[in-house]
């Protein structure tokens, strides 16, 4: 009879743990990820964002919802998830540029490499080389000549010091042994517009918006920074295979969560979003804004991470970037 009883509590709490499982289960499908965006709505973050979140949200049969949380260049989405509960529910697109933060500003709400967990890459794209047409340069090689032949006289815009555009401009300068003036702008917009007046001569575009400009005659496009070429560009070289086979710059997006995620919660992350931009209307979505999937594993894409934060750095300190 207690062989019998005992069985039978046994069996009893098996099957209220067994269910007591499936409503955390239940309950865990039903509250939404929420992906932080550090911008506005409408730019390229706030798209790939938007993207993955609805790609998401059919492959977990969960929403993923945006929240764009703009300001402080992107620090108030990443103290966002850093200050979240380490579960996986709130994540963060962060951007390539973010890894510049802690060479420009001091005291920082949040240390990248302490209080945060890189999930996944999500998507790459090479920056356009570009230049105004009224500029007597056809080639790369010709750019280089000119500003070797005027140190100090030709200038590039960017949307900003420390962007990725910045960095890229910077690092040519550095590869090629040129010396080319940086000009910030407010905005991308006014960057772009700075080089079709003659304002500028040079900037580092992203590829998708330059290209109709290049087709219309407004830029003249020279290159890609990064080292394969682009599929939005085909026909276009690369810098690298230009004689500069150490440059390879490109703006990329990843994800993010808080530091002290579980390790099989990162992975699932990890996994969903990998299968969320494959299939060709994926492919086409992001080929339109010259964008590529970048896939890699948490370790991996923490190691990219952690690289460009360092190079970004050492970079900083090269072309004398001061922290505010």
């Amino acid at each position: 009879m207690k062989f019998e009883l005992s069985t039978l509590r046994r069996r009893t709490l098996l099957a209220l743990l067994a269910t007591a499982a499936g409503a955390a289960s239940a309950q865990s499908r039903d509250k939404p990820i929420t992906l932080c965006v550090g911008y506005p709505p409408g730019g390229g973050t706030d798209y790939v964002a938007r993207l993955l979140a609805q790609r998401m949200s059919t492959l977990l049969d969960q929403q993923v919802i945006v929240l764009n949380l703009p300001g402080a260049t992107g620090m108030i989405a990443l103290e966002r998830v850093a200050k979240s509960a380490p579960d996986g529910n709130t994540l963060v697109l962060m951007a390539s540029g973010d890894t510049i933060l802690p060479a420009l500003r001091t005291n920082l709400p949040v240390d990248l490499r302490r209080d945060l967990a890189f999930v996944a890459p999500v998507v790459r794209g090479p920056l356009a080389l570009v230049v105004n047409p009224a500029l007597p340069v056809k080639s790369v090689a010709d750019l280089v000549a000119l500003a070797k032949a005027k140190p100090g006289v030709l200038n590039f815009g960017s949307p900003g010091v420390g962007n990725a555009q910045h960095l890229a401009g910077e690092a040519f300068d550095r590869a090629a042994g040129v010396k080319m003036v940086h000009v910030p702008f407010k905005g991308g917009a006014e960057a772009t517009n700075g080089i079709i007046s003659g304002d500028v001569q040079v900037g580092y575009l992203s590829i998708a918006p330059a290209m109709p400009l290049v087709q219309a005659g407004k830029l003249r496009l020279l290159a890609v920074t990064t080292k394969a070429r682009s599929a939005a560009a085909p026909d276009t070289p690369t810098i690298a295979e230009l004689g500069f086979p150490g440059y390879d710059v490109s703006s990329w997006f990843g994800v993010a969560a808080r530091a002290g995620t579980p390790r099989d919660v990162l992975l699932k992350l990890n996994d969903i979003i990998t299968r969320a931009l494959q299939g060709p209307e994926a492919k086409e979505a992001l080929l339109k804004q010259g964008l590529e999937q970048m896939i890699e594993t948490p370790d991996q894409f923490t190691a990219t991470v952690q690289a460009a934060i360092t190079h970004n750095a050492a970079l900083a300190r090269d072309i004398g970037l001061k922290a505010e």
